[in-house]
């Protein structure tokens, strides 16, 4: 087991997230729980201005789950041919749009265990839509809050599960979705993977990596 922050340091560690990333939220554009579920879904490995870029596309051709469902797989492929793994999204949406159409009547569901069902989606993905889509406190952990949270000290999990429950028990429920955003940002603009920018960083006094010289 890793070393973690003191319990004390985490809401001057969250209010100085907040200081540095007040615009934190959801990059993904997006209308109805369906493209938000499409969206996050497409958004695995790549970024979300890349996914940006070609949904509006997808969404005005399909814009619903039976849309969707009677895509041809090749039809969407093209569409969405910029971002990575492409040729596996393109048949995981049109598998889920149809699963949606026949066993949820074209709705998504606010259930967990039924969104994980559907084809390419995990944690992750069930997880945004259930906080973005449905108003539930949830956090979902991708490469920036994995990192970041083990940097930091929040956490010092080996996989991204054992990171979102790490968070879960060491953060308030209601800060939750909200600690989700932040913590992304800050892995996108200022803890990067490479070379995190620790100079123009407000968690100087209470991070383990920067502690540690760079390492923890």
């Amino acid at each position: 087991m890793g070393k973690l922050i003191k319990d004390e340091k985490i809401p001057e560690i969250l209010n100085e997230l907040e200081h540095m990333h007040p615009e934190a939220a959801c990059a993904l554009d997006f209308g109805t729980r369906f493209q938000l579920l499409s969206a996050v879904m497409l958004s695995a490995q790549t970024t979300d201005v890349s996914v940006n870029k070609v949904t509006p596309v997808l969404f005005a051709k399909y814009p619903t789950p039976e849309a969707m469902a009677e895509a041809d797989p090749l039809d969407v492929q093209e569409i969405i041919k910029t971002i990575g793994l492409y040729k596996n999204k393109s048949k995981n949406i049109v598998a889920l749009s149809k699963m949606l159409v026949s066993e949820f009547g074209g709705e998504v569901p606010g259930n967990f265990d039924d969104l994980v069902r559907l084809p390419g989606v995990g944690r992750k993905t069930a997880n945004v839509v259930l906080a973005e889509g449905f108003g539930e406190a949830r956090i979902a952990v991708d490469t920036h809050v994995f990192r970041v949270s083990n940097r930091i000290g929040l956490t010092c999990a080996k996989d991204p599960e054992g990171v979102e429950k790490g968070l879960m028990e060491r953060l308030p429920e209601e800060q939750w979705s909200r600690a989700h955003h932040l913590l992304i940002f800050h892995g996108r603009k200022v803890c990067h993977a490479r070379k995190p920018d620790c100079d123009n960083c407000l968690l100087q006094e209470c991070c383990l990596y920067h502690e540690n010289g760079g390492a923890n």
